[in-house]
């Protein structure tokens, strides 16, 4: 690379290594009791480049609660009305998986009112967003949670 700047020396290299060094893909679960807004949802996490890989999919807290078990996952994104078990309980009951004690879990509501974000914030969640949402509202609360969920890895 004759005739190179060491800046552009050293983006070239950023950008060689960026390319051969494997990234870990994120695996998400999404669980809401409707079939349409969880493919909204994983749509909606693709588009905001957040480094997707696996998205799973639970209809409800006990549903979730299962694949919990069974997978390790770098976000849980959920909404707070679903039948047989809903979202705080979900969040209440994550307190007590190991695996899931440092996963962050973003709400996805129709609830407008502060009681219900204070009430979803208190169970455990890491942030509320109110439906109906847009990529950027997902980038936006979702990307910092990962950011940090990836430092206190190396840590």
């Amino acid at each position: 690379m004759a005739g190179c700047t060491a800046f552009s020396q050293a983006a070239w290299e950023q950008s060689y290594l960026q390319r051969r060094l494997p990234v870990k893909k994120r695996r998400v679960l999404v669980v809401d009791d409707s079939s349409t807004i969880r493919k909204i949802i994983q749509h909606s996490l693709r588009q905001a480049n957040l480094n997707v890989g696996d998205i799973l999919e639970a209809s409800n807290g006990r549903e979730a609660l299962g694949m919990v078990h069974r997978f390790t996952f770098d976000l849980i994104v959920t909404d707070i009305d679903m039948p047989l078990m809903d979202g705080l309980e979900l969040l209440e009951a994550l307190a007590y998986v190991r695996s899931a004690q440092n996963t962050p879990v973003v709400v996805i509501t129709k609830h407008t009112s502060e009681e219900g974000v204070l009430r979803a914030m208190e169970a455990g969640a890491r942030a509320y967003i109110r439906k109906p949402f847009t990529v950027k509202d997902l980038s936006e609360k979702i990307e910092p949670l990962l950011a940090e969920k990836l430092e206190t890895a190396k840590i």
